[in-house]
């Protein structure tokens, strides 16, 4: 009987090329066999060739999911197989409620649940604001973890517990800084990625797989300042706000977009409360931004 393929999980992919974790924990720099496998962090992936730290992808298994990101013109898939997304804000700089609304979004049209991190929470004079701004996400049942990342994870480990959890947020939240705080030794990491692939360049902008212990992984992904859900109708860019599914079943037209048209019943139902108007806004604009509102289908 023949010995099983070498098999192994991407830590960090750069189109061909990418650093693998073989199953024996062994780091492979691996590229690609043909132009048609083009892997990315979190794949699964078969090997061959392996000798002297170096690795040939023959085929990448099924993916479970993928959380991407797309523009008008291109779609960037940031990781696949994760089982969660943890968004990161910070009481200090300002972070930005509707870039909440589009990674939130995106991890609702992946399947994925989704909890808020809040950073820097030693700024007192700044932790009641942040708080404020979080409450109607929180009130939609997306936990929001406290946490200083500077000098303390402890709070978010047991929700990273057996999870594959794919860290996102603004730059200027301290996701470096907590990183570290996850994995101490992050920066030599970081160092083996460049040496593997040659180029500290490409290391820093693209997501990186971590184990924070035996049975947690994160996934580090590039600080954003904007998120795009471009080539997603009205109905998708609805669907990515929990609460609207059960009053939009119930809107005058199946189409309705809940931007101007009569009897519909998303917008009424920020009159009783069961909409936060804030979560409309933001939806609104959302669908403003990306389709031009009147284009949206």
């Amino acid at each position: 009987m023949s010995a099983p393929a070498p098999a192994g999980t991407v830590v960090a992919g750069f189109g061909r090329e990418s650093l693998v974790r073989a199953d024996g924990g062994e780091l492979l720099s691996a590229a690609a066999r043909s132009r048609d496998v083009q892997p990315v962090c979190g794949d699964r992936v078969m090997l061959s060739g392996v000798a002297g730290g170096r690795a040939v992808i023959e085929a990448i298994d099924p993916r479970r999911n993928v959380f991407s990101r797309a523009s008008r013109h291109r779609t960037k898939v940031l990781a696949a197989n994760v089982t969660q997304v943890v968004v990161l804000v910070a009481c200090e700089p300002s972070f930005s409620d509707e870039l909440m609304c589009r990674l939130l979004g995106a991890a609702e049209l992946a399947g994925l649940p989704a909890l808020i991190a809040l950073n820097k929470t030693d700024l007192a004079e700044r932790r009641d604001d942040a708080l404020r701004a979080l409450e109607p996400f929180r009130g939609l049942g997306y936990p929001v973890v406290e946490l200083v990342g500077k000098r303390d994870a402890q709070p978010l480990l047991p929700y990273l517990h057996h999870h594959r959890s794919l860290l996102a947020g603004q730059s200027g939240m301290g996701k470096s800084t907590l990183v570290k705080t996850l994995v101490p030794e992050a920066e030599v990491r970081i160092g083996e990625i460049s040496r593997f692939l040659d180029s500290g360049r490409q290391s820093t902008t693209a997501s990186r797989l971590y184990l924070v212990d035996a049975a947690s992984e994160i996934v580090d992904t590039p600080g954003v300042s904007e998120f795009g859900l471009a080539g997603l109708g009205a109905r998708a860019i609805a669907q990515c706000f929990r609460e609207f599914g059960a009053h939009a079943a119930r809107c005058r037209f199946q189409d309705c977009r809940h931007l101007s048209e009569p009897d519909c019943a998303v917008r009424e139902a920020t009159l009783s409360g069961a909409v936060h108007p804030r979560r409309l806004a933001l939806y609104q604009r959302i669908l403003q931004q990306e389709f031009g509102g009147a284009e949206a289908r």
